[in-house]
């Protein structure tokens, strides 16, 4: 390797560990645009081999800083040896990369004029955050949209979701880049008017009301109960874990609507059936509708589902559709099951609840429902959230310690929130608890690691934003098209 080529990889690497100071905890958000605009400016004039070796370094900093939380699942709570755990994650950043870096070996297509390229990169980055949505069921993580969930851009959101948002920040990287790659004055004014155009035109968009909010509030009761991962699925544990739900539920029942996480109940509903029904009416005695989450089934040898069951005057149930793989399913599992305590993790056997479900209904309205890491796909919700008043997700992030996944995690339920104009409410075990209104502002939240209630008012929102109808699509269309148009481009000049 040439001293140069090491010292481009190097830089490379750095810039894509730059990257995820802009998303939550950290929300530097001027760190995307750097660090996109780095990668950016290496791209021209490479061979489709380099634009993809360039990319998948980029894509193993962004990854191996952006989601290290892996190794603390694996290491704290999947009971696997510290080699084991960091292997593990490297590879995983290693494949999060190169599904990362496939779209930009398309660089090659893009002609050497500059105003193609202002186009052309953000599409590339578009393509690539959206593949990663659904390529191996997807990693919707670390998408650059994310970085503007604050600031002007994020009017943008109820139109084109937060991969437009992306697309726009690859216009400003390019613009970024560009000062690098040309000495053009007026090239540069205009890319700059362009980008001052799209931030003032979000700030004018934040101020339309997309949805409408009815006349009443309701209240709720978000519980967090704080069970350590270690005692969740412990037999010895679950008459307590159950009790303690119990105690911290009782001063609340007159709540319109209550909310038990993410697998709030430790054990299978054929098990439980008997205390369900207990609780059942004594909800329907205090007119309130509790939502809980446990794993469901209908006979004893399954299939399972991780679900959430409406109670009381509430009435559905929503089953999981995007399973974590090893956590929730076991990717290739007849091979290698057996093979370590990890991939035989309690609850580690669940099946895909129907893409057609009912939302949940609840003090009569409609509520859509996602569970743990669905909150991170935008299409999934978009869709969910079509003719409902309140977004509901629930989690148990528990699995990533004391980390900065719970944050990522809340962000992505904050965009959401814009995306559809619809308010959220996050119930989790640990933290992150809170309630969110329909413009992604938390108006209130509990502390993490504390087993407590929050307890307050939502205000429903009826209606659709543009987002709720088409989701992703214009967008990925868009970006698609930009490709295939330079690919054909590229065929007629070779005859």
């Amino acid at each position: 390797m040439r001293p140069n080529s090491l010292l481009i990889y190097t830089g490379l690497l750095l810039a894509g560990a730059l990257f995820p100071l802009s998303l939550a905890p950290f929300s530097y958000w001027l760190a995307a645009i750097i660090s996109m605009a780095a990668l950016f400016a290496s791209l021209p004039d490479q061979t489709a081999k380099e634009s993809f070796k360039r990319a998948a370094i980029f894509g193993f900093g962004m990854f191996g800083a952006g989601v290290s939380w892996v190794f603390v699942s694996m290491y704290s709570f999947g009971d696997v040896s510290f080699l084991f755990a960091l292997i593990g994650t490297l590879l995983f950043c290693a494949l999060n990369a190169s599904v990362f870096a496939l779209p930009f070996m398309l660089c090659t297509l893009i002609p050497e004029r500059k105003a193609l390229w202002l186009i052309a990169l953000p599409a590339l980055w578009v393509i690539s955050e959206w593949c990663r949505s659904w390529v191996l069921t997807g990693f919707p993580w670390l998408y650059a949209g994310y970085s503007h969930t604050d600031t002007w851009l994020s009017g943008w959101a109820p139109i084109g979701g937060v991969l437009l948002l992306s697309y726009f920040i690859g216009l400003v990287a390019v613009v970024l880049a560009q000062f690098r790659w040309q000495k053009d004055h007026r090239a540069q004014l205009l890319g700059s008017i362009l980008i001052l155009a799209i931030f003032s035109s979000g700030l004018a968009l934040q101020k339309i009301n997309w949805t409408q909010p009815l006349e009443k509030a309701v209240s709720v009761a978000l519980i967090q109960p704080n069970v350590d991962q270690s005692d969740k699925w412990s037999l010895s544990m679950r008459s307590q874990i159950i009790h303690n739900l119990l105690a911290q539920t009782q001063p609340y029942w007159g709540a319109q609507i209550i909310i038990w996480p993410e697998g709030a109940i430790p054990v299978i509903y054929t098990q439980i059936a008997d205390f369900l029904d207990t609780i059942h009416q004594q909800a329907l005695e205090h007119q309130t509708a509790l939502i809980a989450g446990l794993p469901s089934n209908t006979k004893p040898e399954g299939p399972y589902y991780n679900s959430m069951l409406a109670l009381g005057v509430g009435d559905g149930k929503y089953n999981k559709t995007r399973l974590v793989p090893f956590g929730e399913y076991v990717p290739l599992e007849t091979l290698i099951r057996g093979l370590n305590n990890f991939f035989d993790l309690p609850m580690s056997s669940f099946s895909l609840g129907s893409q057609h479900q009912t939302p949940l209904m609840a003090a009569g309205l409609n509520i859509s429902t996602a569970i743990c890491y669905e909150i991170a796909y935008p299409d999934l919700v978009a869709k969910n959230t079509r003719n409902t008043h309140i977004i509901l997700t629930v989690s148990n992030d528990a699995w990533f310690g004391d980390s900065i996944a719970p944050h990522q995690h809340m962000q992505m339920a904050r965009m959401r929130a814009i995306e559809n104009a619809k308010p959220v409410m996050r119930a989790t075990n640990n933290g992150i608890t809170a309630l969110v209104d329909h413009q992604g502002k938390i108006y209130q939240q509990l502390n993490q690691y504390t087993d407590s209630v929050l307890a307050g008012d939502v205000i429903p929102h009826s209606g659709d934003t543009p987002f709720s109808k088409f989701a992703s699509w214009p967008i990925v269309i868009f970006s698609l098209l930009v490709i295939l148009l330079l690919a054909v481009n590229r065929l007629l000049r070779k005859f």
